[in-house]
């Protein structure tokens, strides 16, 4: 079992993961037991910033239209959309080979957000045991780890957690913050 972040913590990969190169980032969450008429669609995303904290371009935006990055290395894949989250464990799952960013990069932003949450009356306070984990793809292990306990009543989005470069170090910082307008919200925050 890796480290345990509380939200605004952040900590350096090298420290804790000596030697880390590639890591699966999953994302997981349950449904209260509500009934809003129809299945909660979550949907995770990643965002590629530059140094000035916006997306390098459109194609640097991850989600399950752009499953990959526009590097050669396709450094950052999301591997599918989950449409209901149901099952236990990472409900949608991104591989990040760190050694592989380009240097252009500074920061990769996880963000979970609602599909068409508006029109459904859906909100984040009806999702529950939401985590954002890091694996170690050589060694299988969990490195890091975020559950995110705060209420979030009228949230459609939210930021989960960053991977960010400092001092030439691949840092986590687990964020737990969240917005009202769903992805648009996010999107209007990191487009140029």
């Amino acid at each position: 079992m890796g480290i345990s972040l509380t939200k605004g913590e952040r900590v350096s990969l090298e420290k804790v993961a000596p030697g880390l190169e590639a890591v699966l980032v999953g994302l997981g969450w349950d449904i209260k037991k509500m009934d809003t008429g129809t299945d909660h669609d979550l949907d995770v995303s990643v965002f590629m910033l530059g140094a000035n904290e916006k997306l390098l371009s459109d194609q640097h935006f991850i989600f399950y239209n752009n499953l990959k990055s526009p590097d050669p290395d396709h450094c950052v894949e999301h591997m599918g959309d989950n449409l209901t989250g149901a099952g236990e464990g990472d409900d949608e799952v991104i591989l990040v080979n760190l050694t592989k960013i380009p240097s252009d990069v500074q920061k990769l932003v996880f963000v979970v957000t609602i599909h068409q949450a508006d029109e459904r009356g859906q909100n984040f306070g009806q999702i529950q045991n939401a985590f954002v984990r890091l694996v170690d793809v050589k060694t299988k292990q969990e490195v890091l780890r975020y559950d995110l306990t705060e209420d979030c009543s009228i949230e459609t989005a939210m930021i989960m957690a960053e991977i960010y470069k400092k001092d030439n170090q691949w840092r986590m910082s687990a964020v737990g913050a969240g917005y009202q307008g769903g992805l648009q919200a996010v999107l209007n925050r990191y487009q140029n």
